[in-house]
């Protein structure tokens, strides 16, 4: 029974990474084509550059008459005509092979980057479709990196080390086909070379690219720490932790820097190791080569175009340590974006998904369960619905589980147990994209863009013209205070809404809501932090908003509340009491204790304590 050898590393990791974007890397096949011709012109020249210097040598020393032994043909006249045309050619040859090594290198640089542009949209998409989940496991700095860094690493390799290193491999082996056409125990002697070198290379290239990968997660790591930190500077600097932070960074940045010198210094050995076997290789071949002269075997000029192709064969040798190290640096970053690209959502669509175009917005949750870590739920049994065209709020103490049904609702995760219908279906038979937008959401930390007014109310409804935006902002209470800007809805808004104040940022995300136009409204926590003026400017917005739409409102106001036609106050997980606000207030129950307090108090930062 013959074992199969699994194949080398490098050999092994550039098929899958060619096999795993082989859509994107077919896009470009003629530009690859033109690539891979001008490839094969560099390398005719290259082996057609030492000939003039043979016919040189051959014809000073063999005028006489001398059988020139392999000469493709015979070179005769006279000398001071001879000489500058040979001269001439040397210069010819190179000249030419410069050109077709910019052509190649012209060529796969335009095609390598489209292709991983295409690669990196394709990432983006595929990072932005990934499970709820998979970002509160992942640090962001990380994945940052990947979408950044390591295609940035990728592109640069290709054209700095992988088309030196296909070029010199390919002019190798023309090479060394000449040199046995020239003498074939020469040609022996310089091949003999050849599996030391593999194993070498296979050995230490396998190392390398095993710290390399480590040390791209170290980067990951140093970048996720740097994101964390920006992202909370203002609470860094409240605390006074820029010196706590700044030593996770530094001790982040020491192990990264290890990991690269490591790299570093295996490169450096594999280096090394190549140079003591090119100079052997060439010092045997001189010493052989030197006899066969004197015996008369070869002419000067043969051992010169022999010892000139060894010099220029195993130049990229000496070179392909440092190649094949960045290639191995590189294809480390491919399994990162590759491991990346394989992760499959956990929430995904089935196979027999249909569109919720027409949906009127009936919800029915069915004895739901659900919990972030399967040993602790958070919701049990829950149980309620929601009838077109009614307002249903959810009130309770901070982690009673209220957001985690916008979760569900929004079908970031999945139920445990039980099931959520819109219109007597079942949420996972709906396309994900077509529920979602049969949603318009208002959240308490509503996120607005950096770019302008108008782009972020349009982010509701890509594509609407600037009346049905202006329209939508009046309706939001906005279109006074963002005509007032600068550029009007042209203003681009700070990051995350910064140059906007609370409520501004607010009322414009209603305006966002209100342009999508669903049948579907999700309120978490709309009016918090807010103060009165604003409060009001909000909650006006919000009546015209709902008005006629199926209605899920999350708050711990419960004065906010008390107009809804159904009030469900959860506890530890479960609706402990349901009904209108005059109902509730009735059965003086845990709502009504909560309310009366918030009443007494104008507080409502957590009914859990008020309780």
């Amino acid at each position: 029974m013959t074992v199969r050898r699994p194949a080398p590393p490098l050999v092994s990791g550039t098929y899958r990474l060619v096999q795993s974007f082989w859509p994107e890397i077919s896009k470009e096949r003629k530009l690859l084509a033109f690539a891979f011709l001008s490839v094969l012109a560099s390398i005719f020249f290259q082996v057609l550059e030492p000939w003039p210097l043979k016919f040189i040598y051959d014809h000073l020393f063999l005028r006489t008459g001398h059988h020139m032994s392999r000469l493709p043909f015979h070179v005769t006249g006279d000398t001071k005509v001879v000489l500058p045309i040979l001269a001439a050619s040397i210069v010819v040859v190179i000249a030419l092979g410069a050109f077709s090594d910019y052509l190649s290198a012209v060529f796969l640089t335009r095609a390598a980057s489209r292709i991983l542009a295409e690669i990196r949209t394709k990432l983006f998409l595929h990072l932005a479709n990934l499970s709820l989940s998979f970002h509160s496991e992942n640090r962001s700095g990380d994945l940052l990196t990947r979408i950044t860094y390591d295609i940035d690493r990728m592109r640069e390799i290709i054209v700095t080390a992988l088309l030196p290193l296909v070029t010199n491999g390919l002019a190798f082996f023309a090479m060394l086909g000449v040199m046995f056409w020239i003498n074939w125990r020469l040609g022996l002697i310089a091949i003999v070379a050849g599996p030391v070198f593999v194993f070498s290379v296979n050995h230490i290239t396998e190392k390398i690219k095993a710290t390399s990968r480590l040390q791209r997660a170290r980067e990951g790591a140093l970048a996720a720490t740097t994101s964390e930190a920006i992202g909370a500077i203002k609470t860094i600097q409240a605390l006074s932790l820029q010196q706590e932070f700044a030593d996770i960074f530094s001790a982040a940045t020491v192990k990264s820097l290890q990991e690269g010198a490591k790299a570093q210094r295996l490169s450096a050995r594999l280096e090394r190791t190549v140079e003591i076997l090119v100079a052997a290789t060439t010092a045997v071949v001189l010493w052989g080569g030197a006899q066969l002269v004197i015996d008369k075997v070869l002419t000067p000029g043969d051992l010169i175009v022999f010892i000139n192709y060894l010099r220029t064969a195993f130049r990229p040798m000496r070179q392909l340590a440092k190649y094949l190290g960045q290639i191995s640096r590189a294809l480390s970053s491919a399994d990162r974006i590759l491991d990346l690209l394989h992760t499959v959502p956990v929430i995904r669509d089935a196979p027999d998904a249909v569109d919720a175009d027409d949906v009127a917005g009936v919800i029915r949750f069915e004895n739901v369960s659900f919990g972030y870590h399967s040993r602790r739920m958070v919701l049990r049994d829950m149980d309620f619905s929601v009838a077109p065209g009614q307002t249903v709020a959810i009130v309770g103490p901070s982690g009673s589980g209220k957001s985690t049904i916008t979760n569900l609702l929004l079908r970031f995760y999945d139920p445990v147990a039980g099931r959520i219908l819109i219109d007597g279906r079942d949420l996972r038979e709906y396309k994900l994209n077509s529920l979602r937008r049969r949603f318009s959401v208002v959240l308490q930390d509503s996120v607005l863009f950096a770019v302008s007014a108008s782009e972020n109310i349009s982010f509701g409804s890509p594509g609407a013209r600037q009346e049905q935006i202006e329209t939508a902002a009046r309706q939001a209470n906005a279109h006074e205070f963002i005509s007032s800007l600068p550029q009007g809805y042209q203003t681009i808004i700070g990051e995350r809404g910064a140059s906007l104040s609370g409520g501004q940022r607010q009322r414009v995300v209603i305006a966002r809501a209100a342009l999508r136009q669903a049948p579907v409204v999700i309120l978490d926590e709309p009016t918090t932090g807010l103060d009165g003026q604003n409060e009001s400017e909000v909650m006006l917005a919000l009546e015209r908003l709902t008005a006629g739409r199926t209605t899920l409102l999350i708050s711990h106001n419960l004065r906010a509340v008390r107009n809804a036609d159904s009030i469900l106050y959860l506890a530890d997980g479960e609706i402990l009491e349901r009904g209108t606000h005059e109902q509730l207030m009735a059965l003086d129950g845990e709502y009504a204790a909560s309310y009366i307090l918030q009443s007494t108090t104008g507080t409502y930062q957590d009914t859990q304590q008020a309780v």
